[in-house]
């Protein structure tokens, strides 16, 4: 008896050891890595995201457990819980991919100024592959202020984006290359048009540029860093 006892006390526990490692292993091992990042996508519906446009809305949607860009020029906000949608120095981290021909880009530091509206507050982190040629500035780019005229990434497949901002010093990483390192100068030298792109703080857009121009997002996070 006390050997069976022991017996099924052993299998229990390797039966609790193999359920806890099944469990760790469905969760995605970058996750696991990034302490004190958070979630601003749950793959699943655009809670805590704010169309510019109501009536441009679908511009915006859901694919495949990504938000997907695909539409006339508009931005999508994020206006969700995190931080109050309000960030100031972090550090932002998403996965995108480029359609072929696309263009789109990242706003940090930005406001949903209302429908048909320029958004003039915050900065652009470029994504644009080299084969949308109307535009040279391409991914990696930190838009109107300091370009990149090769892409660091490829149309078709999943890249990382790094957005960091501490105080006055902004760093884009793109596929694990630092493609801007960029300290704000004091007065910053915009050209017209441009005087809005700034450091200060706000919130995050994601760009829509036009119906033929494609771009995916997922597994977008943040981690908010001292003031």
């Amino acid at each position: 008896m006390r050997h069976h006892l022991t017996f099924l006390i052993a299998l229990s526990l390797a039966t609790l050891t193999l359920a806890t490692l099944t469990l760790a292993a469905d969760k995605p091992a970058a996750v696991d890595k990034e302490e004190g990042f958070v979630s601003l996508f749950d793959g699943k519906t655009l809670d805590g995201w704010t169309p510019q446009d109501k009536s441009m809305a679908d511009a915006f949607t859901i694919d495949d457990g990504c938000i997907l860009t695909h539409g006339a020029f508009t931005h999508l906000f994020y206006s969700g819980p995190v931080n109050d949608a309000k960030f100031k120095n972090f550090e932002l981290r998403a996965e995108f991919k480029m359609g072929p021909t696309s263009n789109s880009g990242i706003f940090f530091h930005t406001e949903n100024p209302g429908a048909k509206k320029k958004v003039e507050k915050g900065y652009e982190c470029q994504i644009c592959g080299d084969s949308f040629t109307k535009d040279p500035k391409k991914t990696g780019s930190l838009y109107d202020v300091e370009d990149v005229k090769e892409s660091a990434a490829k149309d078709n497949e999943w890249s990382t984006y790094v957005i960091r901002v501490e105080g006055k010093h902004i760093v884009l990483i793109v596929n694990g290359k630092t493609t801007i390192d960029y300290t704000e100068p004091t007065p910053p030298n915009r050209k017209k048009g441009r005087e809005g792109r700034v450091i200060s703080s706000g919130t995050f857009a994601l760009q829509a540029h036009d119906p033929v121009s494609k771009c995916w997002f997922r597994n977008i996070r943040v981690k908010v860093l001292p003031d």
